[in-house]
């Protein structure tokens, strides 16, 4: 039986889209009969023992802290996340190191790869660099930007083999020199046994938030610059001058909120939009329910070309009506007038065009939430896509390295 360390930045029990993924992979890979590890850096910054048990996953924390000016100090995470690496590969004996950016974790694996010899695969989740300039911490072409990326070549090239999230990342590596068959595409996935029947319409949330009778546009998420919820903000004074029971409901936060909200206020239509806030993960469904399309408005970036994101296949795999701008990343996902319907980005005039014709073509939106839903089963369920990562594991370890090498006491 094959055994897989898998390298974090950070996991369960905190919450974020990279973790929602890390549990997604590490079950279904359970399920297959592999068995999963991970590891954690300095950064998962959760208070908690060294080693814990989680949704039935161990994770193995990296003690201490990194400390010093910018360089170094990531330099000494390297170390302390190898050190830690090598310490559980020591006990557990694991075949493979799963490595998933950034790329501090791709480099700290490569170096424990080495003194264990190990098969590493590095997973790329997005562009770090990219993320960071989509956050506003960072701009593009910027000293950060270009020593970001220099670390991610480098742990790329030091990876036996490279996984990606979409056709978007895979281009853009091949674009800069790396192999095409070093690449697999492991798509964003969603684990459709959480996902029953469309949710019922919560009447007591709907009556707390007075969201009225709709139709409601909703936005469940972080609220980044990037996600354009301006724009999707600045649409709803056109969409309401023909269906003015329109509402949007945006549930979430981020560095954006305060930004988001002082333009809500200051918008003609301020009255039908609502802010949710952050609401539990197992209250989500209930948010779901009251609306009938989910909005996803990303403004055109290198990060949103490049990276698909999850949330429009949570919302099609929970029979909801996807709505999202044609940035790169969407456009992967979702095929215009079939499974969901696209816009162009950056444009919010153009988004309540759209919008509202989607409102006046009712009588379709069975067969696209039909469509949206089938989609996701054929291409993004865990427990059918899990099973490439077996062919990427078994392709380094060989026919005669299947399950634990033998290691000397």
């Amino acid at each position: 039986m094959t055994r897989v360390l898998h390298v974090l930045d950070h996991s369960l029990p905190l919450h974020s889209g990279y973790t929602f993924r890390t549990r997604a992979i590490l079950r279904a890979q359970q399920a297959t009969g592999i068995e999963v590890r991970g590891v954690t850096g300095l950064r998962h910054g959760a208070e908690g023992p060294a080693t814990e048990e989680i949704d039935g996953l161990t994770f193995h924390r990296t003690p201490g802290a990194a400390s010093g000016p910018a360089g170094l100090r990531e330099w000494r995470e390297i170390g302390a996340l190898a050190r830690a690496i090598e310490a559980v590969a020591a006990e557990w004996r694991p075949d493979v190191l799963h490595a998933h950016s950034p790329a501090l974790c791709g480099l700290a694996a490569a170096r424990a790869a080495r003194a264990l010899d190990l098969p590493l695969v590095y997973e790329i989740r997005a562009f770090w660099e990219d993320a960071a300039v989509g956050n506003g911490a960072s701009r593009e072409g910027s000293l950060r930007y270009r020593l970001t990326r220099e670390l991610e070549n480098r742990a790329i090239a030091a990876a036996a083999a490279v996984v990606t999230i979409c056709q978007g990342l895979r281009c853009d590596l091949v674009a800069r020199g790396v192999a095409p068959e070093k690449i697999s595409v492991m798509p964003n996935g969603v684990d459709l046994t959480l996902f029953g029947a469309a949710p019922r319409r919560d009447e007591a949330l709907a009556r707390k938030l007075a969201i009225g009778e709709g139709p409601v546009i909703g936005f469940i998420g972080s609220f980044y610059d990037y996600e354009g919820l301006d724009d999707l903000i600045d649409a709803m004074p056109d969409l309401l001058r023909v269906h003015p029971g329109a509402r949007l409901l945006l549930v979430g936060g981020g560095p954006m909120e305060a930004a988001l909200k002082a333009r809500s206020e200051a918008s003609p239509v301020a009255h039908a939009i609502r802010f949710a806030g952050r609401v539990p993960h197992t209250e989500v469904e209930g948010y779901y329910s009251l609306c009938d399309i989910m909005a996803y408005p990303r403004k055109r970036s290198r990060l949103t070309d490049l990276v698909t994101p999850l949330k429009p296949l949570e919302a099609m795999a929970q029979g909801r009506i996807v709505a999202a701008s044609d940035v790169g990343g969407h456009r992967e996902l979702i095929a215009d007038g079939v499974t969901g319907v696209l816009f162009p980005a950056d444009d919010p005039a153009a988004c309540a065009v759209r919008l509202a014709a989607l409102f006046d073509a009712r009588e379709g939106w069975d067969a696209m939430r039909q469509a949206g839903h089938a989609h996701v089963a054929a291409h993004h369920d865990w427990a059918r896509n899990i099973r490439h990562y077996q062919d990427v594991y078994q392709g380094l370890l060989g026919p005669d390295r299947e399950g634990r090498p033998q290691v000397a006491a």
